[in-house]
């Protein structure tokens, strides 16, 4: 990325001259927004977020609303000719769902394109893949994310209809690592944890119920983490389609953990097993 060569003063974040910003945050005049972008589009917000959306090459973008702080705070720069508006903070909270830390930077782009299970197993042992059941939050989805980013898993697995679609609130939690980590959504789970045991995988589902521990269960080879949703847990068909079922060594004092600390955990004992 070059750096955008600064607008004339005139132009400055959209209203250092009294300019009001155009388009749709203009005409979002008296409430906030919801984080919506245009059709087919999805909208990010928050400097990691974007900064490594804008790193992406395999990323389509559209337009970035911006303050100059926002811009000055990327590293790297934008090209001369990159489409950019500039605003003041407050027309870029229009932009972005509520009290949403935008940090100066909302940027519209093109969803990612699908990756398909087949693109991604490696059968390395220090790459796990993630398999999510029905996890929806999506803060908790992007920190999953993160976590499997920094500990360099191969892919994070959801299923279509009960997971969050990509979104600026999902990208932020996610911290840059939705730029990064290849996420395959399906529309069957099952089959899917079939295709990742035929790829060698031991499949390993987190109940806090399990008489055996996750570091017991963990073997040698390439690992799949598979995390049910809060409360809920794994389904009764995803939980047959595990080879094991192990439980995170946690004191009696706490019934459980966020599904996203539990993921970061489990992550930390599969890259740190014993060879």
């Amino acid at each position: 990325m070059t750096k955008r060569s600064d607008p004339q003063d005139g132009d400055r974040e959209g209203g250092r001259s009294g300019k009001p910003l155009r388009g749709r945050a203009g005409r979002m005049k008296n409430g906030r927004g919801s984080g919506r972008a245009s059709t087919g589009m999805v909208r990010l917000w928050g400097r990691h977020a974007v900064e490594a959306a804008l790193k992406n090459p395999n990323r389509s973008h559209r337009k970035l609303w911006a303050t100059r702080e926002g811009v000055e705070s990327l590293d790297g720069e934008l090209p001369s000719d990159f489409p950019v508006e500039w605003a003041q903070p407050a027309d870029l909270a229009r932009l972005v769902a509520r009290d949403a830390p935008h940090q100066g930077l909302v940027l519209e782009c093109a969803p990612l394109d699908d990756i398909f299970i087949d693109d991604v197993l490696d059968g390395d042992p220090s790459r796990p893949v993630v398999v999510l059941d029905q996890v929806t939050d999506p803060h908790n989805v992007g920190a999953i994310m993160r976590s499997a980013a920094a500990f360099n898993a191969c892919a994070i697995v959801t299923q279509d209809r009960h997971a969050p679609p990509e979104s600026g609130t999902l990208a932020k939690s996610a911290s840059g690592a939705l730029e990064i980590l290849p996420w395959i959504r399906v529309v069957n789970l099952a089959r899917a944890l079939e295709e990742i045991a035929e790829a060698g995988y031991w499949r390993i589902g987190l109940d806090g119920e399990a008489e055996s521990t996750l570091g017991d269960a963990l073997p040698t080879g390439p690992v799949a983490l598979v995390l049910g949703a809060e409360g809920d847990g794994m389904r009764h068909n995803i939980t047959q389609h595990c080879d094991a079922i192990a439980k995170l060594p946690i004191s009696e004092a706490m019934e459980s953990l966020n599904v996203s600390n539990a993921a970061a955990i489990a992550l930390y004992a599969a890259a740190t097993r014993s060879a």
